[in-house]
């Protein structure tokens, strides 16, 4: 079965143009191998694919008929993808909204002078009258 076809019937591809889009992208390899979207997958064969900043590692157990069941996906593949992936990928999400959600803009006056009370200790408070 072709290395595009085999991803879009595990599901690990939405569809097929997307599955043959990351080939000749070059985010798919077989036994370390970059290749093209006609490349036959035989059981045994490890696949490497790119996936939203996080690589996953497949072994191929079995050739499908056709696209299966998300219940029945495991008889033809296993994942050994290492979990320091996962955590990796949860740590640039935590980054991102560390501060600011998405959408709420730049910073306000107020956050402006809470940042330069921060990095300005020494500056004297103003007295107010």
């Amino acid at each position: 079965m072709r290395v595009d076809k085999y991803l879009w019937c595990i599901r690990y591809q939405k569809t097929r143009n997307i599955s043959t889009q990351a080939c000749k992208k070059g985010a798919v390899r077989v036994n370390g191998d970059i290749v093209k979207p006609s490349r036959e997958v035989y059981p045994g064969d490890s696949i490497s694919l790119r996936k939203n900043q996080i690589t996953y590692q497949i072994e191929v157990l079995d050739i499908p008929e056709s696209r299966v069941g998300a219940k029945l996906v495991d008889i033809y593949r296993k994942d050994v993808t290492p979990k320091e992936a996962f955590e990796t990928n949860e740590m640039l999400e935590y980054a991102k909204t560390y501060y600011r959600k998405k959408g709420v803009g730049r910073p306000t006056k107020k956050d402006r002078r809470d940042l330069e009370d921060f990095t300005d200790p020494e500056k004297p408070e103003s007295d107010a009258l």
